[in-house]
């Protein structure tokens, strides 16, 4: 069973729960961005929560059934036809022999996510089937004239009684392991300053624009060695501005870390657009 990509605007890339364990060998791990969006698509059409899905930035995708498979749509909400007829978004729906499926662009958020029966069966690399912008491991971004292997559908559908994802609130943030770098305690200074999205923000990291959160004197101008870095590391380089590490983040870093987000919080950043406001608040 194949889909074939007949229609692709902006980043479409295949993703699943990623790689991690190669932070040693300087691979970052990866993976879906909303996870809560991802493994409810693979819920509705009965996939293992590990099937890997595609990831849709801010863009439309065409795709054509080379044989009838069930799949769901879910993340960022945007309008789902199959033949120019509108399916229901966040629902499983059959998808015949030579139709096609098309997704429209989200009116908002950032990243919708397209599930099929199955699964998209392309080449794992490392153990994973998901693509890191990064250093690029992994499959290689979606393209027009792509033909998609789907693996063997094995589970039940789930289309009504499936839970939704949860409801967007505040990123919490933990304190950071260099918090005495800063001048004031680093997460009340987030908590209590005005933040929005940058312009450059993409899978490598959230970047914030607000004030400059200023080293103290003991640091001014001193240099750290670099030193791991995890998922949701809220790291400042020397213009102040705050960067929150998403999955394709690099595995070490040399700007002190003055943070770190909540692991269950992170897939809010994956739908944040540029020039939204981002909220924290203390664990």
């Amino acid at each position: 069973m194949t889909l074939t990509v007949v229609e692709v605007a902006g980043l479409v890339t295949v993703q699943d729960a990623g790689r991690p364990g190669y932070a040693h060998l300087g691979v970052p791990r990866a993976g879906w961005l909303d996870e809560p969006a991802a493994l409810l698509a693979n819920r509705l059409v009965g996939n293992d929560a590990s099937a890997a899905v595609l990831e849709v930035t801010l863009g439309t995708l065409s795709l054509r059934a080379d044989s009838p498979v069930w799949v769901a749509i879910t993340g960022a909400p945007c309008t789902v036809s199959i033949d120019g007829q509108a399916v229901a978004f966040s629902e499983a729906a059959r998808v015949p022999a030579g139709a096609v499926l098309r997704l429209g662009a989200p009116p908002s958020g950032v990243r919708t996510y397209a599930a099929a029966a199955g699964g998209f069966a392309v080449d794992p690399v490392l153990g994973s089937r998901s693509t890191d912008t990064l250093a690029w491991v992994g499959p290689p971004v979606v393209a027009p004239g792509q033909t998609l292997p789907l693996g063997e559908a094995a589970g039940e559908l789930h289309p009504l009684d499936t839970p939704r994802p949860p409801t967007p609130a505040a990123l919490r943030l933990l304190p950071g392991p260099r918090a005495d770098w800063f001048a004031g305690d680093p997460v009340a200074l987030l908590v209590g300053a005005k933040w929005s999205v940058g312009a450059a923000s993409n899978r490598v990291g959230l970047r914030l624009e607000g004030p400059a959160l200023r080293r103290a004197p003991a640091y001014d101008g001193r240099e750290l060695a670099s030193e791991g870095m995890v998922l949701g590391a809220v790291q400042v380089p020397p213009s102040g501005q705050p960067v929150v590490f998403l999955a394709d983040h690099p595995v070490t870093g040399g700007y002190p870390v003055a943070a770190v987000v909540h692991p269950d919080d992170l897939w809010m950043c994956a739908q944040l657009r540029p020039g939204e406001t981002v909220r924290f608040s203390r664990v």
